[in-house]
């Protein structure tokens, strides 16, 4: 397996589980219906851990184009392979949220209340009030990558960091997963923290594109926010993690 093809099948595995509990959770009829906020944080936290012990052998499992420009930001990943990572988590993210739709088709044909289908796919704001919105993605975001330079300990050289594919695989999924809830639990109340561009941008789409019955427009007003936000935020943590270095 290539590091290409790992990305494609760990963001699957992410998008799948994640907008999976979100789908139980909001749709109608199903098993998992209204059991909250708590239980889509840990769910996401344990998606990511699915999807890095998949990915992280073979590309490093970044699963998320913030993590891999703040790698790359922090000296600690190759910019050469960042816009071919960010495909493939572009690809993961459009075949995960397929496979979602899958198997809760019954349930979007039952569902009536067309924000929360949208809901299953991507974020939306709690408040829309967008530059607090993105400033809540940035500081979520900005702790995501900032932590995770510090739980895997690379080593500072005085051209940057040691060779080598930093990224979630190298850390240990199970801290990364904790780091995930633990954002979601307590960062995750303004938008949704989407936290990872693909995340929101590729099912964003992809809601427009599959039949999930009678359905609300994007707000592709907002799709700005969950895309721009997380870069900067991933920017800025990479930028002070070598300050401090």
């Amino acid at each position: 397996m290539t590091p290409f093809i790992a990305e494609i099948i760990g963001t699957a595995i992410l998008i799948l589980l994640g907008n999976g509990v979100v789908a139980n959770v909001l749709l109608d009829d199903t098993k998992g219906h209204d059991s909250g906020l708590i239980v889509i944080s840990m769910a996401w936290g344990l998606a990511v851990y699915c999807g890095v012990i998949v990915a992280g052998p073979i590309s490093g499992a970044h699963l998320n184009p913030a993590v891999t420009i703040g790698l790359a930001v922090a000296g600690g990943f190759d910019w050469a392979d960042v816009p071919h990572y960010i495909i493939a988590q572009c690809l993961g993210a459009a075949l995960g949220s397929i496979l979602v739709w899958l198997s809760y088709k019954d349930h979007y044909s039952k569902t009536k209340n067309q924000d929360a289908k949208l809901a299953t796919f991507c974020t939306d704001p709690a408040i829309k009030n967008y530059p607090y919105n993105f400033l809540t993605e940035l500081i979520a975001t900005f702790v995501l990558v900032f932590v995770i330079l510090y739980i895997a300990e690379p080593e500072i050289t005085a051209t940057g960091l040691t060779d080598g594919k930093i990224g979630l695989g190298s850390v240990g999924a199970i801290p990364v997963a904790f780091l995930v809830m633990a954002i979601g639990m307590s960062l995750g109340g303004p938008t949704g923290y989407a936290i990872n561009p693909v995340r929101d941008f590729l099912p964003r789409v992809m809601h427009g594109i599959l039949p999930v019955g009678d359905k609300r427009d994007g707000n592709w007003g907002y799709a700005w926010v969950p895309i721009l936000g997380p870069f900067v935020g991933a920017i800025l943590a990479g930028l002070l993690f070598i300050f401090l270095a």
